[in-house]
């Protein structure tokens, strides 16, 4: 019989994210999705800016403002949130509730179908191939969604992998969800390390998409929790009204920290650009030049997702790498691809560099391990 006050443990909603916290730091540490921190010292007007209480019943109205003025919308079409995980969940607990179909990509970031199934959902899945480059097919889309789905979680960038999906799909994708009254989330949270591209959040295309994203991941400023989401006004209302039951209000010297960061915002993804950029050429050349490796290449992000191939399971080869080049990456094993393993890259050039050079002497060894050289 089952105990009515059983507590249901961490790792059953996000096994990735409990991993992340407590797994132990390699010398060689290429897990982390974050970008290299930005101290407040290189934040200008930073400390003065500090408060401790202020009027953010609603968000702070000049960072709102900020996010709206940025992505070229109304300010009544942003929710601030903590992170961009929490924009996630606040969109989940606006939209769906117990019973609700929720269609989540695979691979994928594991605390978007954790968040859906804590509210209750019914989660349905649909692959995003390694054989299609990680491109997300609307025919597949298509075939998964039912009567009962509510919402589709995407990832653009892709977590894990960093590949871009083209806006003729994201259309797509939302007139598959609006033929059974659903809409789509876009986790955007890399999206802006598509340099070369500058894609415009998904929730300007119509009011199908939620758009969210953060402060966290591309500039720097994780320590904030500053994040938000794009939506149509009505869902970014019941947004907020979904965040009177879960924090209330966001924390004020971290709003007006994020107001002064968006003012200077460009020098931030410059940065981003600076750091990013090196390392992603580095990471390819490790990729590219073992013969054991194969990915979707990236069009920007915190890293990449290689497959080892010849294997079902990468997680061997993982351990060895740790174990023999003190070298940490993240097994493939968290993001339902077990054959693959994820690497950031964003932190230090040098320190990446050191890194990837220890991939790169694994790959070399592991390879005269398999073959009995």
């Amino acid at each position: 019989m089952t105990d009515p006050r059983r507590v249901e443990t961490p790792t059953e909603w996000a096994p990735y994210m409990h991993w992340s916290k407590t797994h132990e730091r390699a010398l060689h540490d290429l897990t982390g999705s974050n970008l290299l921190p930005l101290g407040i010292e290189e934040l200008p007007g930073g400390i003065e800016a500090v408060r401790l209480t202020g009027p953010n019943d609603e968000g702070y109205t000049p960072l709102v403002e900020s996010i709206a003025a940025r992505y070229g919308v109304e300010a009544d079409r942003v929710c601030t949130a903590p992170g961009t995980s929490g924009a996630n969940f606040l969109a989940m607990a606006a939209l769906i509730r117990p019973g609700d179909e929720v269609l989540v990509e695979r691979p994928t970031y594991d605390p978007l179908p954790g968040a859906a199934r804590l509210l209750g959902a019914e989660i349905r899945r649909f692959d995003r191939a390694f054989e299609d480059g990680f491109q997300p097919d609307p025919e597949r889309v298509a075939g998964a969604v039912t009567a009962r789905t509510r919402l589709v979680v995407l990832t653009n960038l892709h977590n894990p992998s960093g590949v871009l999906i083209p806006e003729a799909t994201i259309r797509e994708i939302g007139v598959v969800a609006e033929s059974v009254g659903a809409r789509v989330l876009v986790d955007e949270v890399y999206l802006e390390t598509a340099f070369d591209v500058s894609p415009r959040p998904a929730a300007t295309v119509s009011d199908t998409f939620i758009s969210s994203n953060s402060l966290t991941k591309t500039f720097g400023l994780a320590g904030l929790r500053c994040g938000w989401a794009i939506a149509s006004p009505t869902v970014a209302e019941a947004m907020r009204r979904a965040r009177d039951v879960v924090d209330a209000v966001g924390s004020f010297p971290s709003e007006t920290l994020a107001t002064v960061a968006f003012a200077q915002i460009d020098r931030l993804l410059d940065r981003a650009r600076e750091i990013l950029v090196p390392n992603l050429r580095r990471l390819g050349e490790t990729v590219e030049g073992a013969p054991d490796l194969a990915w979707a290449t990236p069009e920007g992000g915190p890293g990449g997702f290689p497959c080892l191939l010849g294997t079902e399971d990468a997680e061997p080869f993982v351990e060895f790498l740790e174990r023999e080049f003190e070298t940490s990456v993240a097994p493939g094993r968290f993001f339902e691809a077990p054959a693959h393993f994820r690497v950031a890259i964003g932190g230090a050039v040098d320190r990446v560099s050191l890194g990837l050079d220890a991939l790169d002497q694994a790959l070399a060894a592991w390879a005269a391990r398999v073959s009995g050289d």
